[in-house]
């Protein structure tokens, strides 16, 4: 017997497949069927005997053949809310017409059973609740919604989250435009705030390290503060720059982790994969070992950001932007009175993640190449002891192939206690019919998380919902995409930065926090604040943006059918190859430090081990993709290159900084963000460089007499 074909069909009604299988499907006549068997899972078909010129010759020719009558086996199962076919032959040998009774199989199967992206169906909250208007198309969502502190509150943002990012999706070339211009003085002589940050999750990270610098900072939050939904995991070393910028002391640190972790696993499902692209299990011990306790995380920032003068206006939302000549005036709304709320600033800084309306009109629309949808949840409690050992975590696992055109990937995190937190996502080509739906992903997890993990979803104790769209952005240089505006900056997931592997927004604004912040720090001293000068406050990586076709050899393009076994053989093969490196090499990969060597000598290795890699890739991404991938690699084969060359640059910027920043701020201002290119830009911080300090009043006006009198807070940060 021998595997013949491997095809999902992309539907969870394994019922209708198995009928159109038994009553409807059958080859065309002239293959001369013999016998259509029916069978529980699917059918059999026998056919006529081929004619063999010598088997008259011999008995024993004579004897195998009529014993070994051609004969296919069609077989289904289903996992992962969708449906597999393979089909065997009771042979060792092909037959006539072997393929072409496949093809025939394959065309009826698409014909029968196409991709299908549903839509959320529209809803009026003033006639129903969120639940009776979704459990027609999302029984299993509204059911365990039920189950969960706030679930009626949270369920209504997953809709409402989908909808915006779909419109946002469908119509890029019209984003609302919510900052304009205006040449003429705002009313008030002097701006409230120097920062205003609107986006109260990571925004609060950065705010109350500027505030602590001290800037008058105002967070902005759509929702209560210190409401999240998602959980954050690190590393010890990836924390310390928080402890180096003394926003946390070595104690609130060890108050805010929730459970840290021996080992983390990664491990993709390879049974359909052919033997090169099979891996056993990759340990990253120091990889997102360090569950973090959200609130209680975001709680200490608050208590940070007011403590040195800060304001946060939490359930406000933010309406539009007019940005003057010397400041910024936002129209907000405070939603439990429904009164406006004018204020100003010098800056604003857009911290609202994926569905900002200020990075979709800043890009015209085009503010991200990709997208995980990622939904989940925190279980406190309600499995089986022997199911999971909270020593470790699951970093990326799957457990099944390609399913209705997406590569479903599991996280899993230990909290405090008896927590697990749960993530189920997968890397998504955003497209117009297909934009990623949060709906769906949480209709398949609780439909497909006792697959990954054996349990009874109704004694599970459910505590809190996470979910949301995590982006990425393919860039071939650091200034090819908008972060800037005159007095507007975006950071953090509205910005795009994450990391294109694992998706961790958090830590990789937590990574760049000292370049970010020194040179936002910079820029308000000396009233750098237009569009070009702002720009050049981001965390381009060169060696991130040649990793992002890593991510999209993992998206199955929309309204493609691919081998179900696809993604999981190249994840398999990039894996296999990381678990032949040393520690440090794997760590560096995922934490997005991996230099221009390490990457280099894996690709070789890769190429290698499964030659089909390239044209797999290819195929996934199509031809233009690839060449913009090969001006990203060329521009970080430059850029690490200018880096070796130019290893003195940064010692010699700090070297001349108490003559030039005074006489010539914005040439020293340009010459700082060259020299973080050339180190935090290729993978590799330097700890030495970076310098932030708390100044004075009178040390700032002689920097740059004509900004505003502040109070400096007795902070000084400065790392060497």
């Amino acid at each position: 017997m021998r595997e013949v074909l491997y095809i999902e069909i992309p539907t969870p009604d394994i019922a209708a497949v198995r009928q159109w299988l038994h009553h409807e499907f059958s080859p065309e006549k002239q293959f001369k069927i013999i016998e259509k068997w029916i069978t529980p899972d699917g059918c059999r078909f026998r056919f006529a005997k081929p004619t063999h010129p010598s088997a008259s010759s011999s008995k024993l020719a004579t004897s195998d053949a009529d014993r070994l009558l051609p004969e296919l086996s069609l077989f289904t199962w289903s996992v992962q809310r969708t449906t597999y076919l393979k089909v065997f032959r009771w042979a060792e040998q092909t037959f006539p017409n072997e393929q072409k009774i496949l093809q025939q199989l394959v065309q009826s199967v698409r014909s029968k059973f196409p991709h299908h992206y549903p839509e959320p169906p529209p809803i009026d909250l003033t006639q129903e609740s969120i639940f009776e208007a979704l459990e027609p198309h999302y029984p299993k969502t509204v059911k365990y919604f039920r189950s969960i502190p706030n679930g009626e509150y949270d369920l209504t943002r997953v809709y409402w989250w989908e909808q915006r990012w779909r419109e946002g999706v469908r119509n890029p070339k019209t984003p609302r435009q919510v900052v304009v211009k205006t040449e003429q003085r705002t009313p008030n002589s002097a701006a409230q705030y120097d920062l205003i940050y609107v986006g109260g999750a990571l925004g609060v990270v950065h705010a109350a390290v500027m505030a602590r610098l001290g800037y008058r900072v105002l967070l902005i939050e759509r929702l209560p503060f210190g409401r999240m939904n998602r959980e954050w995991n690190i590393s010890r070393n990836e924390f310390q720059t928080l402890m180096d910028l003394e926003l946390f002391t070595a104690a609130e640190f060890d108050r805010v982790i929730a459970r840290e972790y021996i080992d983390g696993f990664n491990k993709f499902f390879d049974a359909n994969n052919p033997p090169q692209a099979q891996a056993p299990v990759l340990h990253t011990p120091t990889v997102l070992n360090v569950a973090i306790d959200a609130e209680a995380f975001l709680k200490v920032c608050g208590e940070k950001l007011r403590s040195a003068g800060g304001e946060i206006w939490d359930e406000t939302e933010f309406i539009r932007a007019e940005v003057g000549t010397e400041q910024v005036l936002l129209q907000t709304v405070h939603l439990p009175t429904q009164t406006d709320r004018p204020v100003s600033g010098r800056l604003l800084i857009d911290a609202m993640g994926t569905a900002s309306p200020i990075a979709w009109q800043l890009n015209g629309g085009r503010a991200f190449d990709s997208v995980c949808p990622t939904v989940g949840a925190v279980i406190d409690g309600g499995f089986e002891p022997e199911v999971w050992d909270s020593q470790y975590g699951d970093v990326l696992n799957s457990h099944g192939d390609i399913s209705r055109g997406r590569q479903l990937i599991w996280e899993l995190f230990p909290g405090k206690d008896k927590e697990l937190t749960f993530y189920l996502f997968h890397y998504h080509q955003i497209h117009p019919d297909n934009p990623g739906s949060l709906l769906e992903m949480y209709e398949d997890f609780f439909t497909i998380l006792p697959e990954y993990r054996r349990c009874d979803l109704d004694k599970l104790r459910w505590k809190k919902a996470t979910f949301g769209y995590i982006p990425g952005y393919f860039s071939i240089r650091g200034n090819d995409r908008q972060t800037g505006f005159d007095r507007v900056l975006a950071i953090g997931d509205a910005a795009s930065l994450q990391s294109p592997l694992i998706f961790t927004g958090f830590g990789s604004l937590v990574r760049n926090l000292p370049r970010l912040t020194d040179l936002l720090d910079t820029a308000l001293r000396h009233n750098l604040l237009t569009a070009n000068d702002l720009n050049q406050i981001r965390a381009y990586q060169s060696n991130i943006a040649v990793t992002w076709l890593f991510s999209r050899g993992m998206m199955v393009p929309t309204h493609r059918f691919l081998p179900p076994e696809r993604v999981n053989a190249m994840l398999n093969t990039f894996f296999g190859i990381l678990g032949k490196e040393s520690p440090q090499v794997a760590d560096n990969f995922i934490k997005d430090r991996s230099g221009w060597i390490p990457f280099n000598r894996m690709a070789i290795r890769a190429g290698f081990t499964n030659p089909a890699l390239l044209l797999w890739i290819w195929e996934m991404a199509g031809a233009s993709a690839l060449v913009r991938w090969m001006g990203s690699y060329l521009n970080f084969t430059l850029m690490a290159l200018v880096s070796w060359l130019l290893g003195w640059l940064p010692g010699f910027t700090r070297w001349i900084q108490p003559w030039l920043e005074p006489h010539f701020p914005r040439l020293w201002f340009w010459l700082l963000t060259q020299s973080y290119g050339l180190t935090y830009g290729v993978g590799n911080p330097r700890a030495d460089f970076v310098r932030i300090r708390g100044r004075s009043a009178a040390t700032d006006a002689k920097i740059n007499p004509s900004l505003p009198e502040r109070t400096i807070r007795p902070t000084q940060v400065e790392t060497k």
